[in-house]
């Protein structure tokens, strides 16, 4: 990376870290909307190391491998051997990841093999939040919140994650199944949580390395249709990313999901893609 662009991306993170400064703070900005937040990150569910190896652990989670072993990991959480967790990737590697969450305090041995040291856990989902919105914190500068309910709104479910990116609010839904196991219901939902919240713009996340067009995409135009009695064409931007009237957008984490999301906001704040 060349001394001017790498002065040149400090400065924008400069300039996104004075805006949020000089703009009301999320949860103002959502009061201004009606919104007032009833429970937000829970812990219920998350997947938390010794304290000493919390950033160790973030710095981990950013590599999609990982992410999927700590997945076999919640499957397998009463009891598991190296075998049970070694599905994608190499056995060297998850025999690395392996240590280090014994000494990370988040799995222990016993006979024969191991077992998540805090149990029952229902899915890495929370996990997955919890990590996306830290990444969008230190990567954008912003401003965020995850696993969000509010009061007195009709509202199935959850909000994944909310942040205020240069005074606009970003709504994201995070799915840590693999395409397969997501339904057409979770879309109705997502696009139900749009209409209520009026986000600025907002992102369907899903934790893959397969291809979006396949079934992710067929389930949104699907939707699309059903919903507004009219075909509208979800545009890709680039590979596995693709926009709906530079409003929505349907991401996959092939690459990185930093580098991904970072595509977005240049398409949203900086009009950088040719995506009409």
């Amino acid at each position: 990376m060349s001394d001017e662009i790498r002065l040149l991306k400090a400065e924008i993170k400069r300039l996104r870290k004075k805006v949020n400064e000089l703009s009301p703070s999320l949860e103002e900005m959502l009061g201004h909307r009606g919104f007032r937040i009833y429970k937000k990150e829970l812990s219920e569910d998350l997947i938390v190391p010794d304290k000493k190896y919390s950033s160790a652990f973030y710095e981990k989670l950013k590599k999609y491998s990982f992410r999927l072993f700590l997945r076999d990991v919640v499957k397998h959480q009463d009891f598991f051997t190296l075998d049970n967790v070694t599905r994608f990737a190499t056995k060297q590697v998850s025999s690395k990841y392996l240590v280090f969450i014994v000494k990370a305090g988040i799995a222990e041995p016993i006979i024969n093999g191991y077992r998540l040291r805090t149990r029952p856990i229902k899915s890495f989902g929370e996990t997955l939040e919890w990590f996306v919105a830290r990444l969008v914190r230190n990567s954008f500068r912003a401003e965020t919140i995850w696993g969000i309910r509010f009061r007195g709104r009709n509202i199935g479910g959850d909000f994944d994650l909310i942040a205020k990116v240069e005074s606009k609010i970003m709504y994201m839904e995070i799915k840590s199944s693999p395409p397969k196991q997501i339904y057409a219901s979770e879309i109705t939902a997502f696009f139900s949580r749009i209409e209520h919240l009026s986000p600025d713009f907002s992102i369907f996340l899903v934790d893959t390395e397969l291809r979006m067009k396949d079934k992710i995409v067929p389930m949104f135009e699907d939707e699309l249709l059903r919903r507004y009695r009219k075909k509208i064409p979800v545009i890709r931007i680039e590979k596995e990313l693709f926009h709906i009237n530079r409003k929505i957008f349907v991401i996959n984490a092939k690459g990185s999901i930093s580098s991904n999301i970072n595509i977005i906001l240049n398409v949203i704040f900086y009009e950088k893609f040719d995506i009409y």
